[in-house]
């Protein structure tokens, strides 16, 4: 059984996506990619957030990118 890598619950900062397990939002991996940090930045800034559950949700985002191209083809 794979753990989910994504969690949304209302409890947990009102809702918005965090990687499971932890209170860190998603998009600031995002925040940190786009202002050139690099992943282990990231990892050293949230020691709770697993470099698998990171590449995961990269992982997840280039999959429903290349599907958006696809369809948008």
């Amino acid at each position: 059984m794979t753990l989910p890598i994504i969690c949304r619950d209302k409890e947990i900062l009102g809702g918005t996506p965090v990687f499971a397990g932890t209170r860190v939002p998603v998009r600031v991996l995002i925040e940190h990619l786009e202002a050139g940090d690099r992943l282990d930045d990231f990892l050293d800034d949230y020691p709770t957030v697993t470099r698998e559950q990171a590449i995961g949700v990269l992982e997840i985002a280039m999959e429903k990118l290349t599907k958006a191209n696809e369809a948008a083809a």
